[in-house]
Formats: C-alpha cells, sequence, structure tokens
C-alpha cells in the first residue's frame, strides 16, 4: 500500500522554521490592528498619542525614502540639463575667444589709426614730403640693417631721401626701384646722423651699432655728458636731415660714450614718410600774403 502524502513541507527545518515565524507575524499583525481598532474606538484621544509617536518615529525614514523617489525620478533632468550645461560652456568659451579676438583686431585699427593721425599732422606739417608709404620687408643680410618701402621712383623717391614715422627717424633711401625703394636703418653701422640733446643742445654723433641700438659720441672730449633717459634730435648739420626730427632714446651709458635706441623701432613702425633731402642754404618756404589792392592771382616778382 503507498505510503499517504505528508502534510508538512519537507524534512528541511528552515523551511518548517519560516512557515511558522510567517504564520506567528500574521497572527500578531492581526493582534495588534485588531488592537489599534479597539483604543481608537475606546480612547481616540490614546490612539492620537500613538499615531502621532508613531508618525515622529517613521518620518526620516519616509523624508528618505522620499528624496530616493524624487532623485530617482529627476534623474533624467539633471543628465540632460548636464548635457545642456556642457554644450553651453562650450559657447560660451567660443564666444569669449571671438570677443577676445574681436578686442585685440580692434585695439590694433585703434593703434594704427593714431600713427596714421600722427603721420597725417606730419606730412600735413611738412614741406618736403614726398611720399607716403609702407614697410613691407627687412633685408635677409645679416651684414646691413635694411628694409623696405613699397614706394619708389614712380612716387618721386630717389636715393638719399630721409624717411621718417610719427614717433621719429627711420633712415635714408638707399637703393630705389620703380616701385619699391630699400632704405639703411638707423641702427646701420654706416648711417652716421648729427644729433643734439633736445632739452640743452649739447651736440653729438650717431651711429648704428648693427645689433638695433645706436652709438652716440659726444662732440666734447671729457666727461660722458649723457644720462639714461635723454632725448636725441636731429641738428640739421651737413644736410639729408631737417632739424628737430626725433632720433633715439639714451638706455645705458659706456666709457666715453652713450647707448641708445631708436625712438622709431623698425619692429613697429609699418607706415613712414619720405622728405626730400634737407639743405640749410635753401630757406623754409614762407606763405606769402597778399598786399591790398594787389591781385590775387599775380605772381610774386
Amino acid at each position: 500500500m503507498a505510503r499517504p502524502p505528508s502534510r508538512r513541507p519537507g524534512v528541511n527545518r528552515r523551511a518548517q522554521y519560516g512557515l511558522f515565524a510567517s504564520y506567528v507575524i500574521t497572527i500578531a499583525c492581526a493582534v495588534v490592528g485588531l488592537l489599534l481598532v479597539v483604543i481608537s474606538a475606546a480612547d481616540p484621544a490614546g490612539f492620537a498619542v500613538l499615531r502621532a509617536g508613531a508618525a515622529t518615529f517613521t518620518s526620516p525614514i519616509a523624508s528618505t525614502l522620499k528624496s530616493m523617489v524624487r532623485g530617482f525620478g529627476t534623474i533624467d533632468e539633471q543628465i540632460v540639463a548636464y548635457i545642456d550645461a556642457g554644450s553651453q560652456n562650450a559657447d560660451l568659451r567660443r564666444q569669449v575667444e571671438t570677443n577676445r579676438v574681436k578686442l585685440i583686431e580692434a585695439e590694433a585699427v585703434a593703434q594704427e589709426n593714431v600713427r596714421l593721425k600722427k603721420l597725417l599732422g606730419i606730412a600735413q606739417e611738412s614741406q618736403d614730403r614726398v611720399a607716403i608709404a609702407r614697410m613691407i620687408s627687412s633685408s635677409s643680410s645679416i651684414s646691413r640693417r635694411l628694409a623696405r618701402i613699397n614706394a619708389g621712383s614712380n612716387a618721386g623717391v630717389a636715393p638719399g631721401m630721409p624717411v621718417r614715422a610719427p614717433e621719429g627717424l627711420v633712415g635714408r633711401v638707399l637703393i630705389v626701384g620703380p616701385s619699391s625703394a630699400d632704405l639703411l636703418l638707423l641702427t646701420d653701422s654706416q648711417n652716421i646722423v648729427p644729433v643734439r640733446r633736445a632739452k640743452d643742445n649739447i651736440g653729438a654723433i650717431c651711429s648704428g651699432r648693427d645689433d638695433g641700438t645706436l652709438e652716440i659720441k659726444p662732440l666734447s672730449a671729457g666727461a660722458n655728458p649723457f644720462h639714461p633717459g635723454d632725448i636725441l634730435v636731429t641738428t640739421g648739420t651737413g644736410g639729408i636731415y631737417r632739424p628737430n626730427i626725433p632720433v633715439a632714446i639714451v638706455v645705458a651709458l659706456r666709457e666715453g660714450y652713450a647707448i641708445g635706441v631708436p625712438l622709431a623701432s623698425p619692429a613697429r613702425v609699418e607706415t613712414v614718410m619720405v622728405e626730400r633731402a634737407y639743405d640749410a642754404n635753401i630757406p623754409a618756404p614762407v606763405a606769402r600774403s597778399t598786399a591790398p589792392g594787389e591781385a590775387s592771382s599775380g605772381t610774386a616778382q
């Protein structure tokens, strides 16, 4: 005869204990629920106290669970916001770079306008202007300090003519072509310019040192009269350069001479003016006023 099936869950004691515990917990929860119902009906005030205590005990847990649910619910929004923030930061960086470039360009244009206005003022005051030109390149020769401008014989430029910028003297024309000319810069050792100190007319001879600086030798023997910061201008002696063109500033002293740098540095100058060579025997042109009764169209006798 077959053995009747066992009503127990099995010989596993752990399963048996689990089933028993579930029964006990179910019965306990039913008893507690029934007790709470009785208390709420018999003593509402006491039940309110119990409910408040339970709420106090469970509120931190409920808040934490609610925050977790809210965080998981908005995680997609946070991801989208993060991606959007990254793209916005990239756009802002590109905009900042663009604005920086525009500011640099605007500053360069403003500086160029200042130079052109100064040069225009010099050109309007000078009666010896021949041409306005741009410095387009420098010579590759190491032994000479040369530069090239985009004006030549077609514009009236000739060898020996002085070249200046708003800041001061640049050099003189050395070789002329139809549409360009080479300049012998002040910093070349073959370029010698008579100068004087602007504040007290102490004379000196300025020559290039082939390294971007100038050697300034006083005409009078004795102690070196120059000091750092002294400004030197042309004297007009010997022709070529008319008087009072700024030339250099003294930066250092040596035994018997001074070291200066050009005020019109070839590295910074872009636009220059070519002038006729100065001749002290030719007086500067003077505007002639028309006498009363003299025809304005008449020629000077």
